[in-house]
């Protein structure tokens, strides 16, 4: 039987930006990205394996391929390197099985965009695609980190474990409290979650509670009609309701102040939402992904958390284990850091010596995963065209004795002056390179905007150069 959604039209073709090529040799999964694609506004085929796509690519001219990696004539690596050859500027996204991030990072190293862990949901796509959209040209050059497509990787025994018992949970709709430390993952499994739960294809809505004043936290969680407050100039719609028959996740709840506890305690019980000013409540039907990095029951002993929204919360809770002791995710998650900061930097991928990665398996990572990944971006730039060696693990940055000395012309960090002054040029070339946007600088550095501005004044006082 001919799949007729992988006929090629021989008239009226988009305008290349408008394609992209599905490969899949199952048909089920290939129709149903096709149509989610479709849902999008693409113009969209599918081929059967890597074969047939080499012959559609020639014909069709897709601006993106989306491809399978395991395929019966042609695997998607192979498919990576022959479209890469042919076309370069054609943009290429790997989805591939739970287990293969080492191939998945090397169809990065091929040419690859991204890639997605399976299974996922279409959800996921349409975010990689309007992500790669947004990126414009850039984006053949300069593949976003997997993490942040809410992929886990870890081959810890424990992690898998945990895992394994989080997708029989994903698929109930109990409301699941997430603990662990800052920089462990919370929120990517309260990600993980989603994407295995009935409401994979619906809203997924996160709050950072830390983030917001109290009193803009209430509108942005329960929403307000116009007219409710000074400023309320039109309706706003809060993050209950965008979540509505998806989930909402509630970073760092334990943020949350007592008042704002006890109507967050009545949404939850009731799945109805008082907007600011209203005066009929909205019904919701969500599920509550709760996240915290401190004990909530050591807030309620404490008398800082309602206990009845600790006990309507705690439902299934979860503990993420520090990355210290998950040891056997460092060399991983070191190899997919360093594979991802050298093809967002624009560098050759480098090697990682013996006593570099020795340094990074003694390390106690305070700051767990996120501190790793900020390790490892400043070492490839540091290590520029060579291996990353000892003098490249910055893995103390902030805080140094201060030494001065001149800043030397050369187009990457030099291994050779103090760690003083390698973190000054860094902070330099990192300010030109996102044009003295000192927020973005911050954010690349993965130190504060206020951290930022001190060493600045540091800098100053020390006679040194100084960027304007």
């Amino acid at each position: 039987m001919t799949d007729h959604n992988t006929e090629c039209p021989m008239t009226d073709v988009p305008a290349q930006a408008e394609r992209i090529l599905i490969v899949d040799d199952d048909p089920s999964m290939r129709t149903a990205l096709m149509e989610s694609v479709r849902r999008l506004g693409f113009d969209v085929q599918g081929a059967i394996d890597g074969a047939d796509a080499v012959e559609r690519v020639s014909r069709y001219k897709p601006w993106l391929v989306v491809t399978d990696l395991k395929m019966p004539r042609l695997g998607g690596l192979d498919l990576i390197k022959e479209i890469k050859s042919r076309s370069p500027h054609t943009l290429m996204v790997l989805m591939t099985a739970y287990g293969t991030v080492e191939t998945a990072v090397e169809a990065m190293k091929y040419g690859a965009s991204d890639y997605i862990l399976k299974p996922f949901s279409t959800d996921l796509l349409e975010r990689v695609i309007a992500n790669l959209k947004a990126r414009g040209a850039d984006a053949s050059m300069s593949p976003s980190a997997p993490i942040d497509q809410r992929s886990i990787l870890t081959q810890d025994p424990g992690m898998v474990r945990l895992l394994s018992t989080v997708e029989g949970v994903a698929a109930s709709q109990a409301t699941v409290l997430i603990h662990g430390e800052s920089g462990t993952g919370k929120e990517l499994l309260a990600r993980f979650i989603h994407s295995r739960s009935p409401r994979a294809h619906r809203p997924f809505i996160a709050v950072n509670c830390a983030a917001l004043p109290d009193g803009l936290l209430e509108s942005e969680l329960f929403g307000h009609e116009r007219g409710a407050f000074t400023g309320a100039i039109m309706k706003k719609i809060g993050k209950f309701e965008m979540a509505h028959t998806g989930t909402l996740l509630l970073d760092e709840i334990s943020e949350i102040n007592m008042g704002l506890q006890a109507k967050l305690l009545r949404v939850i019980q009731e799945r109805e939402v008082d907007r600011v000013g209203g005066r009929e409540p909205v019904s919701v039907n969500i599920r509550v992904i709760a996240t915290t990095n401190r004990s909530l029951y050591h807030e309620v002993e404490q008398g800082r958390f309602r206990e009845d929204l600790y006990y309507r919360l705690n439902v299934f809770p979860i503990t993420v284990p520090p990355l210290r002791e998950r040891p056997a995710d460092i060399p991983l998650l070191v190899r997919h850091f360093v594979a991802v900061s050298a093809a967002r930097n624009g560098l050759p991928q480098p090697t990682i010596s013996e006593a570099a990665y020795a340094m990074l398996q003694d390390r106690r990572w305070k700051g767990n995963v996120r501190e790793l990944e900020n390790v490892m971006e400043r070492a490839v730039l540091l290590a520029g065209n060579g291996p990353i060696l000892p003098s490249h693990v910055l893995l103390d940055f902030v805080g140094q004795p201060v030494s001065c000395a001149p800043v030397p012309s050369v187009p990457l960090p030099s291994a050779n002056g103090s760690l003083w002054e390698m973190e000054r040029e860094l902070i330099f070339q990192t300010l030109a390179r996102v044009n003295e946007n000192r927020t973005h600088a911050a954010k690349e550095l993965g130190i504060s905007i206020r951290t930022l501005r001190n060493k600045l004044r540091e800098y100053r006082g020390t006679s040194c150069q100084v960027l304007a």
